[in-house]
Parts: structure tokens; C-alpha cells; sequence
């Protein structure tokens, strides 16, 4: 029997699905040498969803219970008329969506943090992994530091309130630690560690190498500061700590050291419309498929409902034994970051 169009969406381990993100571009004007090659091969426009389409997906989603949206790409604010859509997402507002927000690299926000929070967007995500220009230079390979810093004053000045996330990396930034919370704690922004994750085949460029865990990181920075665990949550992986010097809030993502999966209530669907369960993980629903077929959503809804049946309980990331298990060939900015 064919379950009530408003029957949210609850996986095999019961955990209720509420948080969507949504990749709407797998092209970015940075290449993060943790994320792309230099030259990469980008997917042929005609495979992406329009934004009409990302739109009813959305909004499908929406009307099976999720009520935090989060918009990602590669760089999702550099796609042509991205704003049109951030706006028509803003109409579900207190209308069963609870958020609208997204993660960036912060290069567009000088042209649209005013735009996005008039459209209803109150949090953004910026990912900032250094402060020394030449450094961000050679990580981001095409990207430009001042440009990224005036973004995030714009968004400040827009009152959109500004959260870094910034890739832990061993050899490159971990000299910047405590520069990093100094600078986050001074322009009153909350910041977030994240592992450097095992997705795509990114040529010379070395995982191994590159991994610098968590807990590690965590040891130093206790070092300087006196850390009280928070319960607090905010929708995804992260767990918080409060720096009592301070007052700030610093949150650390694990997916190597660190099983989050228990409590995990999002999906994530890509610019082709697939639909993976789990960021660690290759299963992947079609989309696409039923949105194009049908301008009905029941299949599509069905579809969405068949997946999330699937949702695994967790992945398998793991850097053991000094070899990559679980690597995942897609790029992350095909996935959505």
C-alpha cells in the first residue's frame, strides 16, 4: 500500500530524514587541491537538473518532512541564475522549511550576501582553510584570499551570520591553529574542523599525506584553551566545544576518527539528480529519471521514498593501516560539499 503523501521520511534505523543538501553545480572558480584536479573534466550542462527542476525536487523533499535546506555545489552561487532559485526556495519559509542556507567558498558573497538574505538565508557556510594569501593560493590554485575576506564582511554587513569551516591539513595548516580561532573568536565567527575525507582521484595530490585527525588537533588546541563538550546540534555532523577563554564555539566534523553516523538525519542529491544515502557510500538513487518522465510527483515522491528505505547506517571511511579504505571515486564537488 502506498504510504500518504505527508508520512515523513524515516529510514530503516528510524532516524527521520530532515535535512537536505543539494548540489546545484559541479562547477567552482576555485580547485581545492583536497577537492578537484586542476583541470578538471566538468559534467556536460545537459546532464544537470535546470533550476525549474531543482526547484520541484526541493520542494518534494520538503513536502516529505525536510526542513533544512542547505545549497552546495562545487561553488553554487557562480550558476547562472542561482539567485531566482534561492528566492523561490525563500516561498517554503515557515511554510514547513525551517532553513534556507548555503555552503560557499565565499567569492561571490560580495555581489550576493545582501541578495541572500533577503531572501530569507540567515546562516552561511564560508570555507576558509588559511589565512596567509600565498597559502590560500596554492591550495585553492585559482583562488584569490581578498577577495574571500571582503565576501565575508559582506555577508557580516548583510547580517547574515557567518560560520568557517576549514579542512584540517597536515603540513599545510596546522601551524595556523590557534591564528585561525584568534581571527574566528575577533570578527565573532563560529568555526568548524573538518577531516579531510578520501572522495575522487586527485592525482599528485596525496591523502595520506594530507590527514591530519581530529583528535590531534583537538590535543593542541587544549593546550591553549580550556574545552567544556556542548550537546548542542545544529542538523549535521558536527560536535561543539566551547573555549572558556573565550565563550566561542569551535565544532570538529570526524568521519575518520569519529562514527557520527547514529544520529544522522540527512541525504544528499546531486546536480544530476542522484540521490546517495550517505556521503560514504556509492549507492545512489535516479532522481532524474522520475522528475523528467512524469510532471505527477507521485513517482517522483516514490522514488525518494524507495531510497531512503536504503539509507545505510553507516559508512566506511577509514585511513587505518596507511592505505585509503572506503575511498569514494566521485569528487566531492560532484557529491556537493
Amino acid at each position: 500500500m502506498e504510504l500518504a503523501a505527508n508520512v515523513p521520511l524515516i529510514d530503516p534505523f528510524a532516524r527521520p530524514i530532515t535535512y537536505l543538501r543539494v548540489s546545484v553545480t559541479d562547477r567552482c572558480d576555485f580547485r581545492c587541491v583536497y577537492c578537484m584536479t586542476e583541470h578538471m573534466q566538468f559534467l556536460p550542462k545537459a546532464e544537470l537538473l535546470t533550476l525549474e527542476e531543482l526547484d520541484r525536487l526541493c520542494s518534494a523533499f520538503i513536502g516529505l518532512g525536510v526542513r533544512k535546506l542547505r545549497i552546495t555545489g562545487g561553488e553554487p552561487l557562480v550558476r547562472r541564475g542561482i539567485m531566482g532559485f534561492f528566492r523561490a526556495m525563500s516561498r517554503h519559509l515557515g511554510q514547513g522549511l525551517d532553513e534556507l542556507t548555503v555552503t560557499t567558498n565565499g567569492s561571490q558573497l560580495g555581489r550576493f550576501a545582501a541578495e541572500l538574505a533577503d531572501c530569507g538565508v540567515r546562516r552561511v557556510n564560508v570555507s576558509l582553510d588559511t589565512l596567509d594569501e600565498a597559502k590560500f593560493a596554492r591550495i585553492t590554485r585559482w583562488g584569490r584570499l581578498p577577495q574571500v575576506l571582503d565576501g565575508i564582511r559582506a555577508a557580516s554587513a548583510a547580517g547574515l551570520r557567518v560560520k568557517i569551516n576549514t579542512v584540517a591539513l597536515k603540513g599545510v595548516n596546522d601551524d595556523e591553529l590557534f591564528d585561525l580561532v584568534r581571527w574566528c573568536g575577533d570578527e565573532g565567527h563560529d568555526l568548524t574542523f573538518i577531516e579531510v575525507m578520501p572522495m575522487g582521484d586527485l592525482g599528485n595530490e596525496d591523502r595520506l599525506d594530507q590527514y591530519w585527525p581530529l583528535s590531534d588537533l583537538r590535543g593542541q588546541l587544549a593546550r591553549g584553551f580550556t574545552l567544556t563538550d556542548l550537546a548542542e546540534r545544529t542538523g549535521g555532523p558536527a560536535r561543539y566545544v566551547r573555549l572558556e577563554q573565550t565563550g566561542q564555539k569551535v565544532g570538529f566534523i570526524t568521519p575518520l576518527t569519529h562514527n557520527f553516523c547514529e544520529s544522522c538525519n540527512r541525504v544528499r542529491v546531486t546536480c544530476t539528480g542522484d540521490l546517495f544515502m550517505c556521503l560514504g557510500q556509492e549507492d545512489r538513487a535516479d532522481l532524474r529519471g522520475p522528475l523528467r518522465d512524469s510532471a505527477d510527483d507521485a513517482p517522483l515522491n516514490r522514488a525518494i521514498r524507495a531510497a531512503i528505505a536504503h539509507k545505510p547506517k553507516g559508512h566506511d571511511f577509514d585511513y587505518s593501516r596507511q592505505t585509503v579504505a572506503g575511498q569514494m571515486s566521485r569528487h566531492m564537488s560532484h557529491t556537493g560539499g
